[in-house]
């Protein structure tokens, strides 16, 4: 059995790669083409917790992802999300490799998130505003960069130094890019925002987005904490990741719907639906679109099995 690490992970799955896999995944997994359950989740001490994710392929890898989330680890300069994900052989039920999790995780959510901005964002969007500017943040600048012709970048978050910081980072790609004091500020001409913080409560509310906006709505995921607030939610056509999760576990349209803003069917459906076109996505120019990213474990499958397939032919095997 393998053990891939986070360097190797790093170099065998550029976003290039990454982004069609996460399409084809959310494809597969709308078709009735992947089974998982619902995550599990143990609530641990200080707002930190630990996750459990199972899932199979049909006629490919099955396995698990088990994942720790501390968020205030980004505070002492360490990943918030670590884990390991085991993939199995379907052919032989034997375990072939444990993959570093982390970096699965933070390649895959924001290459997810481009198939998302891809399939609902308006053709010219590219202006994009980033709240939050932990690992998820410099991720989606990257991964967006593939699907759109970003000009601008916009960067909010609770520490404006370290705001500042993330906003100098960026720049040094060669994107226009700048800090903004607040999150009206942030958002106020974006085409494109992502939200990728840990907020206990919505940041982002109706009165600040623009008409014409779409919103990856990523930093919460699991119910309790939510970035976006229940009148965004409303005004908002609202895509799932994964339905059923979403329903029972997506935080901003649980709230939206204890509060009486939204029933269930609100919910669209999901992304994948919308790429194979099954589901109308964007209707208009003026849509505000929003894309829930719980996450699911058929990602972290779909790029497991691609970094061991690439491993196994570089050993010749």
């Amino acid at each position: 059995m393998r053990f891939i690490s986070a360097e190797e992970i790093a170099r065998l799955l550029p976003y290039e790669a990454c982004i069609p896999l996460m399409r084809e995944a959310m494809i597969a997994l709308s078709s009735g083409r992947t089974r998982q359950l619902l995550r599990g989740i143990i609530d641990l001490d200080g707002g930190r917790a630990f996750g459990v994710m199972p899932g199979a392929m049909e006629g490919g890898a099955f396995g698990a992802k088990l994942v720790s989330v501390f968020p205030d680890n980004f505070e002492r300069g360490g990943p918030s999300h670590q884990g390991v994900i085991a993939l199995f052989d379907p052919e032989s039920g034997a375990p072939v490799a444990i993959l570093d999790a982390g970096e699965i995780t933070a390649i895959r959510t924001a290459s997810a998130s481009a198939t998302a901005t891809d399939a609902l964002a308006r053709p010219d969007a590219s202006r994009l505003a980033i709240l939050g500017y932990g690992e998820q943040a410099w991720r989606h600048v990257a991964a967006i960069r593939h699907v759109r012709s970003i000009t601008r970048v916009t960067v909010w978050g609770r520490s404006p130094d370290r705001a500042a910081a993330f906003a100098r980072r960026v720049r040094d790609t060669g994107l226009d890019t700048m800090p903004a004091p607040d999150v009206a500020t942030a958002v106020a001409e974006a085409d494109i925002i992502c939200t990728v913080t840990a907020a206990p409560e919505p940041i982002l509310e109706s009165a600040m987005v623009p008409d014409g906006t779409h919103i990856n709505a990523v930093g919460s995921s699991r119910a309790g904490p939510a970035e976006i607030a229940s009148d965004l939610v409303a005004r908002a056509r609202f895509f799932a990741d994964h339905r059923e999760s979403v329903l029972a576990q997506g935080a901003e349209f649980i709230r939206a719907r204890s509060a009486g803003f939204i029933g269930d069917d609100h919910l669209l459906g999901e992304i994948g639906d919308v790429m194979r076109g099954r589901l109308l996505g964007r209707t208009s120019d003026v849509d505000v679109t929003l894309y829930k990213s719980l996450g699911t474990i058929v990602q972290d499958l779909s790029a497991g099995h691609y970094v061991h397939s690439r491993v196994q032919r570089s050993s010749g095997l």
